[in-house]
């Protein structure tokens, strides 16, 4: 049967636009589509006119779900990406003698910005090497001698990443001490969300449970990895750190005109039918299949705890390459060139079906295919 023949209007377009997709991979859980019930609030969204920067049902609407879930003074506003949710969320409560901010050597924030925390901020990084990703109180306590010194950069906030860029994930108590110990120091503790509902569905907690109930002041909160065409939120938990945020987007060229659809996909995700934890649930279940599928491999090591929806491990070059050259450069990421460590991250679309052939293919490429 021909499309040209028997295709209904539209859809030999559909089937040229889907033969650019790239089968299932593990490289990034931003490489996975977005959920059916995401589009679906975006197609409701685009009704009429609406009025444009957030002055709109849509987005009240979503920063009300934003206050079910982290509590009544949590002030959501809603930004294009996780960079700037990162850099302007800081930005806006630290006053310009104090802009220094506490992190992991591997944060995000430190690794992989681009600089624009330094550039568009003018914050100083202070980055302390963690194991498995996660910050400790001493680590903070190791920059007190900053406190006064004219010649240091004066610390303001501590910013952690929840589940962290290791696939690890910060318990409960471990924020609250962190949180204690920032606001000792009259500091604010910031997390990097962008897998917040992936920590919450190991955690086995809600929301607000792992951010305002923890003691967080400030959350960079991701929407684009749980399965939203693209947005992300940045929320503040206390009263008045808000304050200044506004007029700093704008500067920051954040602003959304049409912010109905930023906001539609998160009231899709954080309401009732709670996408964000089903899909985030999926996908730490997914990376635990896969950790026990490959664990015991001959050559294979598993880095860093499985807590989340990644799995880190080395394994020789030449099962790299053979993998590389048999799925594609882009089906997983190496993270660590020289110690051949790889990572290899579910999403709420990755299925039983795709870890398994992976698996299979991991143990053959290491010579142990049976």
């Amino acid at each position: 049967m021909s499309i040209e023949s028997e295709a209904t209007p539209g859809s030999e377009h559909a089937t040229r636009v889907s033969d650019r997709a790239e089968p299932r991979g593990f490289a990034s859980d931003n490489h996975a589509g977005a959920h059916p019930e995401v589009l679906a609030a975006l197609n409701s969204a685009n009704t009429g006119y609406a009025s444009a920067y957030g002055d709109d049902a849509w987005t009240e609407a979503a920063r009300e779900v934003f206050r079910d879930q982290l509590g009544p003074d949590a002030e959501a506003f809603f930004v294009f990406n996780g960079t700037a949710a990162n850099v302007l969320s800081l930005e806006a409560v630290a006053p310009r003698s104090r802009q220094a901010v506490i992190c992991a050597e591997s944060a995000h924030l430190n690794v992989d910005e681009a600089g624009a925390p330094e550039r568009h901020a003018g914050l100083k990084l202070l980055a302390r090497p963690t194991p498995h990703g996660k910050l400790s109180v001493a680590d903070i306590a190791h920059w007190d001698g900053n406190h006064g010194d004219v010649h240091r950069g004066q610390p303001i906030a501590v910013t952690i990443t929840q589940s962290t860029e290791l696939g690890t994930v910060y318990s409960l108590d471990e924020i609250r001490a962190l949180a204690d110990a920032a606001h000792e120091r009259d500091m604010l503790l910031h997390i990097d969300g962008s897998r917040i509902g992936n920590a919450a569905a190991s955690l086995g907690c809600t929301l607000r449970e792992t951010t305002t109930d923890a003691g967080a002041d400030v959350v960079s909160f991701g929407g684009t990895k749980s399965g939203m065409v693209f947005g992300e939120a940045v929320v503040f938990l206390r009263p008045g750190l808000s304050d200044l945020f506004e007029v700093g987007r704008k500067a920051g060229m954040q602003l959304a005109s049409k912010m109905r659809f930023v906001a539609a996909q998160f009231e899709a995700m954080l309401g009732p039918s709670e996408l964000w934890l089903l899909g985030a649930t999926h996908a730490n279940e997914m990376a635990g299949r896969l950790a026990a599928a490959v664990r015991d491999l001959d050559g294979l090591e598993i880095t860093h705890p499985v807590e989340a929806n990644a799995v880190f491990a080395t394994l020789p070059q030449t099962a790299i390459d053979r993998l590389h050259s048999e799925l594609g450069e882009h089906a997983f990421y190496v993270w660590d060139f020289d110690t051949r460590e790889v990572r290899w991250m579910c999403s709420w679309e990755t299925t039983a079906e795709d870890v398994d052939r992976f698996a299979e293919r991991v143990a053959a490429a290491l010579g142990q295919d049976g």
